[in-house]
């Protein structure tokens, strides 16, 4: 974004906690927007430059922006909390959070810098709103943080006083292209009062500004970092993988690459039970097979159908946690619209209940017995022998004397029934049925929500 594409928008007085990578570029992107920028620093050294119009950090275009924004009268620093929070009306921190050697994350600069700010603030009288920028785990700023700010500033959240999670995703290297190309801009709020401000603060970006929890902002960030992590693993054990198989990955991917539909998409990243079916618990098995006959250790790639059973267990033990009762399982195949029971989690889950000794009754359209030929006959013959007594046509009798409903895929026309009849029992769903959450007198629980 060069000057001239410069947007117009309502200009704010904004203070930085931080002048590292994620402050500094920051702060001279904001500048470049037209708000007033004070960063704020314990280096003397990183003042010194930021007031001289040079960039603390080398980053790609950081040092022409600031110099510019310099240059304009937009963007200084200093080491004057006081001034900092009396000077704006916005204070963002983006100071580190780095690992304790025993892996847990130090909060101790996040949470001195928040009680400096709030001891300004309860001498201020004017609104004030503060950000946490820096990578915090799920709960911090709705927690500690928010307990702290209030104690030091001596006023609630909600009184004048707003506190918000803003997860930063700048890349080292190409973080000005990152902030001014976003592809939303996630903001979470703690308490009834929203974070306006920071609405008006991005409002020069031509991204979507979503606004949510503040618990949601912060594990958006590490969802988003690991799961790069994850890609970056998968594509470097397939890999390695390849080789020794005399195949060229680096094209083997680049045509992975051009599937849009599932391989770059949002398929299959819906949090919700375990996979099944015919294909992907086989093709696991023989990936782990030929790792095994090339000696080569694939942790992750090897792992990924024990973390599966692992689903499957959760969901067995929220059921034992209602007690023995009689189970009402709806759904049976690996997934809604096929009678395909071949791995299915769900003919797993069933197996793992009677094996405990638990009354069960089954509901799937989907499944005829008399139809199941083949492979899918025989694998359900060896898993449940006696299935035909356990399945039911009838939704009333699948539910009838049962104390515990698991929803493993119900149509649409059934979930009204299941709810109908769900009050006073529990509910367990695979699903996420929203028909079923926060329904009065219904003992709710979902696999992973």
């Amino acid at each position: 974004m060069t000057a001239e594409e410069r947007p117009q928008v309502d200009t704010m007085n904004v203070s930085i906690f931080g002048l590292g990578y994620v402050g500094a570029v920051s702060g001279a992107c904001f500048a470049h927007f037209g708000h007033k920028v004070i960063g704020v620093d314990i280096n003397l050294s990183k003042i010194e430059m930021i007031n001289a119009g040079f960039s603390p950090v080398v980053e790609q275009g950081l040092a022409e922006l600031i110099s510019k924004g310099h240059a304009a009268g937009m963007i200084s620093a200093t080491e004057d909390v006081s001034a900092a929070v009396m000077g704006s009306e916005i204070s963002l921190i983006s100071v580190g959070t780095p690992s304790d050697t025993n892996g847990s994350q130090s909060l101790t600069a996040v949470e001195s810098v928040v009680e400096a700010i709030g001891r300004e603030i309860r001498r201020k009288q004017e609104p004030h709103c503060v950000v946490i920028r820096s990578t915090v785990a799920p709960g911090t700023t709705d927690g500690r943080i928010a307990r702290l700010l209030q104690e030091a500033a001596g006023r609630e959240i909600g009184e004048e006083l707003t506190l918000c999670s803003n997860p930063e995703f700048l890349r080292e290297g190409s973080a000005i292209k990152d902030f001014f190309h976003p592809p939303f801009t996630v903001v979470g709020g703690v308490g009834t009062e929203g974070c306006q401000a920071l609405a008006t603060l991005y409002a020069g970006l031509d991204a979507p500004f979503i606004a949510t929890t503040a618990r949601v902002a912060e594990s958006l960030k590490y969802a988003c970092n690991c799961f790069h992590a994850v890609k970056i693993a998968f594509a470097n054990e397939l890999g390695v993988l390849m080789k020794t198989l005399g195949i060229d990955s680096r094209e083997a991917m680049r045509i992975f690459c051009e599937d849009r539909l599932l391989n770059i998409s949002s398929a299959y990243l819906r949090p919700g039970f375990a996979f099944g079916g015919s294909c992907l618990p086989k093709e696991l098995r023989t990936i782990a097979d030929m790792a095994r006959a090339a000696n080569l250790p694939l942790p992750m790639l090897t792992s990924v159908l024990e973390s599966n059973q692992q689903h499957v267990e959760r969901a067995l033990e929220m059921i034992q946690r209602r007690g023995r009762r009689k189970v009402a399982l709806f759904g049976l195949a690996f997934k809604p619209g096929t009678d395909d029971l071949r791995e299915s989690p769900l003919v797993t889950l069933a197996e793992r209940l009677i094996g405990k000794g638990f009354d069960l009754a089954i509901f799937d359209r989907s499944v005829d017995l008399g139809r199941l030929t083949g492979t899918n006959l025989e694998y359900i013959r060896c898993e449940i022998p006696h299935l035909d007594r356990l399945v039911s046509n009838s939704i009333d009798g699948t539910l009838n004397g049962a104390g515990t409903i698991v929803i493993g895929h119900a149509p649409r026309d059934v979930v009204p029934k299941i709810a109908a009849a769900a009050v006073g029992r529990s509910v367990i769903d695979l699903q996420g049925v929203a028909a079923l959450q926060n329904r009065p007198g219904i003992d709710y629980e979902g696999i992973c929500w």
